[in-house]
């Protein structure tokens, strides 16, 4: 027998001898089961700890001097693609009139037709093919009083009918059809108008906006702007030969603040109970509003609040500042602001409350409110006024424990499992036992 060593007086798991064990069946079948039980909790301690979950977190906002970009697509089935105008401005002072880049206009045929689309383009009544090639080379148009629009293919000419349409804003005229302007006559646009007032128009597409409060609209007529006022040329909106003119009937396919977040994200953020989807970031998405009075308006208020999305392994280190994201993200085109190369993306989400009312004054006493009053006069349109929330949401990927924490896991499985399964084993030997002792009475 070798000699004791001093730890042997520590030993806190005494052995016992082999021959005073008993083996007994229902003990086999014991082990079995706590086998079994055992390898089932680990791998769902496994599993646990595979699996990603994300966390919510509010934090104070701190970006400065940060863009936005904002992404719609919103159908208006009672309204030509020429006579619809985008414009946006802010707090700053910044304004976008007529925009542009980064927006289609895709021509919807008439409502009763099926209002299927018909063509896409910026500016389908003044396509390439409509400037006239074989004027002569010294040619310069009349700009009819007006200054010569700064961005003219000539310089202090106005060789186009949308050249004079643009020296016609910067002075704040109204231009109407184009009668009696030899540009227009040439191009055929009073015609070519004519041939689209009962279509309808879907805008789609995106743009650049400072993170400020801010408002854009949809609106009939070329914008100007006349002092402190801002003005559009309602002349071809209400001088309609359409039965029943031109509404502001909509309907809203998507409107987002930001890149959408993607499917599998959504997916971790709602519960099998209440699944999450990109309307509770969207809540706007396949809305509709419908008129039948010209001289009626659409106001959206929108409250915006910045949020982030950071995947599993994102480090903050690698991070970069607002200031960096920023001027990076100017030189991506549009659409792929917010994006990060390694999978985090920023983006917003907005709660929002409407308000409609015709432009003609009076009450709401068709709806049973006739204490609510409203004022007349006004633009026809849709407007989206939003203001951005001091506070920002970061959804932050983590796993549910550390390894760690799955270790311990494993070893309080393993040693409760043994720990009940030698009470039951012992129970049962100790039953037995006592109706073995009985019977032999």
């Amino acid at each position: 027998m070798p000699a004791k060593s001093r730890f042997t007086r520590l030993d806190a798991f005494t052995k016992t001898v082999e021959d005073a064990r008993i083996r007994t069946t229902s003990g086999g079948i014991v082990t079995i089961a706590s086998l079994l039980i055992v390898f089932y909790l680990i791998w769902g301690e496994w599993s646990d700890y595979r699996r990603v979950v994300v966390h919510p977190e509010l934090i104070v906002d701190k970006g400065r001097g940060e863009k936005m970009e904002i992404h719609l697509n919103i159908s208006f089935p009672r309204i030509p693609c020429e006579l619809l105008t985008l414009d946006v401005m802010d707090v700053s002072g910044e304004q976008q009139t007529g925009v542009q880049h980064g927006i289609s206009k895709v021509q919807l045929a008439p409502h009763k037709e099926g209002g299927q689309p018909i063509d896409k383009s910026l500016l389908n009544l003044h396509a390439d093919d409509d400037v006239a090639t074989h004027l002569d080379p010294s040619y310069c148009g009349n700009c009819f009083g007006a200054p010569a629009p700064s961005n003219a293919a000539k310089p202090g000419c106005c060789n186009t009918c949308d050249e004079v349409r643009e020296a016609y804003a910067s002075v704040s005229w109204a231009f109407g059809r184009g009668e009696n302007v030899e540009q227009c006559e040439r191009e055929h646009y009073s015609e070519k108008l004519d041939a689209q007032r009962e279509q309808g128009c879907r805008i789609e597409g995106g743009f650049r906006v400072n993170k400020v409060v801010g408002n854009f609209h949809i609106a009939p007529g070329r914008s100007f702007s006349n002092g402190p006022m801002h003005l559009h040329d309602l002349n071809n909106y209400w001088e309609s030969p359409v039965q029943g003119g031109h509404t502001f009937t909509h309907h809203i396919h998507s409107l987002r603040f930001g890149p959408q977040i993607p499917e599998e994200v959504t997916k971790k953020l709602g519960s099998k109970a209440m699944p999450w989807t990109n309307h509770h970031v969207n809540p706007l998405d396949s809305t509709s509003q419908l008129t039948d009075d010209a001289a009626f308006n659409y106001m959206y208020f929108v409250k915006v609040v910045s949020t982030s999305y950071l995947p599993l392994g994102w480090d903050p280190k690698n991070a970069m500042s607002s200031a960096s994201r920023n001027a990076v993200n100017n030189l991506y085109p549009i659409g792929l602001h917010g994006r990060g190369a390694d999978g985090s993306v920023e983006t917003h989400q907005y709660s929002v409350t409407s308000h409609k009312r015709s432009l003609r004054g009076g009450s709401d006493a068709q709806e049973g409110h006739k204490e609510r009053l409203h004022a007349m006069g006004g633009i026809p349109g849709i407007f989206v006024s939003y203001d951005i929330s001091p506070m920002k949401v970061i959804n932050r990927e983590e796993r549910t424990k550390t390894f760690s924490g799955f270790l311990t896991g494993v070893c309080a499985v393993i040693g409760g499992t043994l720990t009940v399964a030698a009470a039951i084993d012992r129970g049962v030997y100790e039953g037995a036992m006592r109706v073995k002792k009985l019977h032999q009475r």
